[in-house]
């Protein structure tokens, strides 16, 4: 684990499944062999090695008599398995009241489909593996909870051209995406721009950004680039990605003109 807040759960759910097995009076083996699972499988939850996955625990919830004990660990389990940096940022997410974001290489995070994000985590380099790349588009849709959130807050997002036309993971992939963007796009609360390659001004050169004010009063930035991330939260720092990013809005196309361009995509694409 990369953190001790999840390997601390972990390690609690693995104890909890120990505990009601012993008491049950059965061996790993037999655990796995009734669950389905192998017995290296129930040794690593056990042990809080492996997250173990929803059937897991609903399984062993019903053969260890656990009376829903278990089962009620699922939520706790599955944000466990998502990497702290997504959990933490989840949670400002979570406190916001207005989120901007400028993406200039993919579509951002929070608008992907689940196909165009497993494209993405994929193309990584190391290699993820299988799990790995479950676990993190897992992680990536959970997020998406911020839409459906009540009160709404206020999600602005501009997107480079050529992210709409980059068919990461295969043009059906792409035109699914494109259909979700113009989807979310029509939702009160969200107002999606597009920033047209054309453009001879453009205040986003330094890279994509990220803007949350939170409920508080405070307004934090978020940076990527490559194999970091920074949260930024110097006031001077953040009025400077403040105006970086008005600037931007102003120079793209307005939220009915992207709509409108994304729709010309899509047709361009068939």
């Amino acid at each position: 684990m990369e953190d001790e807040e999840a390997a601390a759960v972990l390690k609690a759910v693995g104890r909890q499944i120990k505990l009601w097995r012993e008491s049950a009076g059965l061996r790993q083996a037999e655990l796995g062999t009734a669950i389905g699972y192998s017995e290296e499988m129930v040794s690593s939850v056990e042990r809080g090695r492996r997250v173990p996955k929803p059937d897991f625990l609903d399984k062993a919830d019903e053969v260890l008599g656990a009376g829903g004990k278990l089962t009620s660990m699922k939520e706790d389990v599955e944000k466990a398995r998502y990497p702290k940096k997504v959990r933490d940022l989840a949670k400002l997410e979570e406190e916001a009241v207005d989120l901007g974001a400028y993406a200039g290489h993919h579509i951002h995070g929070l608008l992907q489909t689940p196909e165009y994000a497993r494209a993405l985590y994929a193309m990584r380099r190391p290699a993820f593996t299988e799990e790995e790349i479950d676990r993190y588009v897992s992680a990536r849709m959970a997020r998406k909870a911020v839409f459906d959130r009540v009160p709404r807050p206020l999600l602005t997002f501009v997107q480079e051209e050529v992210t709409l036309r980059r068919p990461l993971g295969g043009r059906m992939v792409l035109r699914q995406q494109l259909e979700h963007l113009l989807e979310i796009g029509r939702l009160r609360h969200v107002e999606i721009q597009v920033m047209p390659t054309n453009r001879e001004d453009h205040a986003g050169m330094a890279g994509s950004l990220r803007l949350l004010k939170l409920r508080d009063g405070k307004t934090l930035g978020h940076l990527e680039a490559q194999l970091h991330s920074r949260l930024v939260s110097d006031p001077r720092e953040v009025q400077i990605l403040e105006m970086r990013y008005g600037m931007i809005r102003a120079q793209a196309l307005t939220p009915c003109e992207s709509l409108a361009f994304i729709k010309k995509v899509m047709g361009e694409e068939t």
